[in-house]
């Protein structure tokens, strides 16, 4: 498996709106076990996606979608910053195959 956890920072705002569009479309990507947005409570700008792939392989053939595309497109101009806090190799879970 394939992990990562990053956390985008969207301008003033707009981090509700944001979380909507990287919500959107998320049930078709072929290999995504878990994908969650979450709100950071202590950034009200904040937002922090943790995502778990059957491989690097699947993330990166995701990124090709034309949801995933499309979201980007929309996205982008709400974002402040991006970081990429870290990739994982996870063992497994709760709701994880």
């Amino acid at each position: 498996m394939f992990g990562l956890i990053g956390k985008f920072t969207a301008k003033a705002g707009t981090r509700d709106e944001l979380g909507s569009i990287l919500l959107e479309g998320i049930g078709g990507m072929p290999g995504c076990l878990s994908y969650v947005v979450a709100t950071d409570p202590a950034d009200e700008n904040a937002l922090w996606i943790t995502e778990v792939w059957d491989s690097r392989e699947s993330h990166e053939g995701s990124l090709k979608l034309p949801s995933v595309q499309d979201a980007i497109k929309r996205g982008r101009p709400l974002i402040e910053g991006m970081e990429m806090v870290a990739t994982t190799s996870p063992i497994g879970g709760h709701g994880l195959a």
